[in-house]
């Protein structure tokens, strides 16, 4: 009887091996499968939005640069093309000031002119003021006489 007894142990230990296994291999299925549906979906994203993975991808990079150290061998060697790229910028907007000025000038809108304009601005509209109130004061003069 002891014989048929470990038979039987046996037999349920090698059923729930199996069970495992199966349950197992199912799952895996499961994560192989969800993976190609993660996969699809990406792929047809990137297909959609091929920009947004750029930016994307450059953010990352972006951030990854930032946050990783810089050795002396890049400091070396990208030392000079910052100042040249600094030096180029500055230049840039220097030159775009200028345009931007020489366009303006070009307009007559000068800090001088500008200045000009409102001082002949102003003086006009006192000139119509008291054009207003003399013709207001000959119309009361006026009116009050032929009463």
């Amino acid at each position: 009887m002891t014989q048929t007894y470990d038979d039987t142990q046996d037999t349920g230990s090698h059923g729930r091996l199996r069970d495992g296994i199966d349950t197992a291999k199912q799952t895996a299925n499961k994560a192989v499968d969800a993976a190609s549906d993660v996969a699809k979906r990406a792929t047809q994203g990137i297909e959609a939005n091929p920009l947004g993975l750029l930016v994307g991808g450059i953010a990352v990079g972006a951030a990854v640069g930032a946050l990783l150290p810089r050795s002396e061998k890049e400091k070396e060697l990208l030392a000079p093309v910052g100042a040249r790229l600094g030096a180029s910028a500055r230049a840039a907007i220097a030159a775009a000031k200028d345009a931007g000025r020489n366009e303006l000038e070009a307009r007559g809108l000068t800090k001088d002119g500008a200045q000009a304009q409102a001082k002949e601005l102003f003086q006009g509209v006192l000139k119509a003021a008291s054009s207003a109130g003399s013709a207001a004061k000959q119309s009361a003069t006026a009116g009050s006489q032929t009463e």
